[in-house]
């Protein structure tokens, strides 16, 4: 009896862990039911989600393609603003220069040198009349017209300052010498009645030249050669260039 209980207990135990394996094979095909079945909707929420994001990505793509667009259309109407910019600055530039230059040739006319010691030769001689008088003459040794600008600063000896000019001699145009062409200048050396202070005798004579400005002397001086000494004192005066040599001995 005793071993037939134990048969029959040995019996439900094999049955109860059989009940149990089936129970838990169960447990485990419902869980892997579950889980296919969240794989399904997964599987099956996946494509629609996909197009979504196919479908921005487009809208993305026309939004960037569309700014492009619109960087570009701005960059080329920008470098289209410069270009026109640059394309007329140019001609602007090439039609005001020659119309420049036109103008300082037609306002100046032909640039004529002024006369110095580099293109003329200076004489000077002691005359009779009127008396204690001089005439400068000068003479156009070049090849091209020189003007004698205002009148012959003059240096006897070693003279500190330039003597005075009679004003009134001044002529109503510069004097023009063509090559081989003569102007004259008259010089009075000394005060005929005496009046004259710190006279002196001297063979040394220098002439310098005024340029168009007359604010100064132009070009090297001419060193005169005197033949005999001359007599100055503070009375010394020159006129202004002239074209006529009695015009020069008038003063």
């Amino acid at each position: 009896m005793r071993t037939l209980h134990l048969r029959r207990a040995a019996r439900t135990s094999a049955l109860s862990s059989a009940a149990l394996l089936a129970a838990l094979a169960l447990t485990a095909c419902q869980g892997g039911g579950q889980t296919a079945a969240d794989a399904s909707t997964s599987a099956s929420t996946a494509p629609s989600a996909q197009p979504a994001a196919d479908a921005e990505a487009p809208a993305e793509q026309d939004a960037q393609a569309s700014g492009s667009d619109a960087t570009a259309d701005s960059v080329s109407s920008s470098g289209g603003d410069s270009g026109s910019a640059a394309g007329k600055s140019r001609p602007g530039a090439t039609e005001v220069q020659p119309a420049a230059r036109e103008k300082n040739e037609s306002d100046s006319g032909p640039v004529t040198l002024a006369c110095d010691g580099g293109n003329t030769e200076v004489t000077f001689r002691t005359v009779t009349r009127p008396v204690n008088h001089g005439l400068l003459t000068v003479t156009n040794t070049g090849s091209k017209a020189c003007n004698a600008y205002g009148y012959p600063a003059v240096r006897f000896g070693e003279a500190q300052s330039v003597p005075p000019v009679y004003e009134e001699s001044k002529p109503q145009a510069v004097v023009t010498l063509a090559p081989g062409e003569s102007a004259y200048a008259g010089v009075t050396t000394s005060a005929a009645d005496g009046s004259g202070t710190g006279g002196y005798s001297t063979k040394s004579l220098s002439v310098y030249f005024q340029g168009r400005d007359l604010s100064g002397s132009t070009g090297p001086e001419a060193r005169v050669p005197l033949a005999t000494k001359v007599y100055v004192d503070s009375k010394l005066t020159v006129t202004y260039w002239q074209s006529d040599l009695d015009n020069a001995l008038m003063y």
